[in-house]
């Protein structure tokens, strides 16, 4: 009976996961990125960080900090994370940047520790870059009042 009911579920998967592909392939589905996944992409000439510095208003409460800087050419993998170069709280005073939260520095279990949890190390998961650039769709998001800072 185990096996009619394995071999079924994939049968069932196969044919959901072929009819998924037709109606996509139907629908023509198109990304709003222009250039390949694995391509680098290209900055155009309205994306300028000039007048941007500083910190930008927040538009919900818990919301992250936006990134008021360019990251482009920022590394941050297993070895190296650059934006510790300046916001780690050892060289933020001397950097001028913002020291993170303590709380980037609790470990799964809650102790504080002297660097960054592993949990919080790739920063571009919860804080992003911001620049007044066209919108790729529309949007009719309205911030929360009064401003969150």
């Amino acid at each position: 009976m185990k096996t009619f009911s394995l071999i079924g579920t994939l049968g069932i998967a196969a044919v959901l996961g072929i009819g998924g592909y037709a109606l996509a392939q139907q629908a023509q589905v198109t990304a709003l990125r222009t250039d390949p996944v694995n391509a680098p992409n290209r900055l155009g000439p309205d994306f300028q960080w000039k007048g941007k510095e500083g910190r930008m208003q927040r538009n919900y409460r818990q919301q992250p900090p936006l990134i008021p800087h360019s990251i482009a050419q920022y590394q941050m993998d297993l070895r190296v994370n650059q934006c510790l170069s300046c916001h780690d709280w050892s060289k933020a005073g001397e950097r001028n940047a913002p020291t993170l939260s303590m709380t980037h520095y609790l470990d799964r279990s809650g102790m504080e520790t002297d660097h960054i949890a592993g949990t919080r190390y790739f920063c571009n998961q919860c804080h992003v870059p911001q620049a007044d650039v066209a919108p790729l769709v529309s949007n009719t998001f309205v911030p929360s009042s009064p401003a969150v800072r």
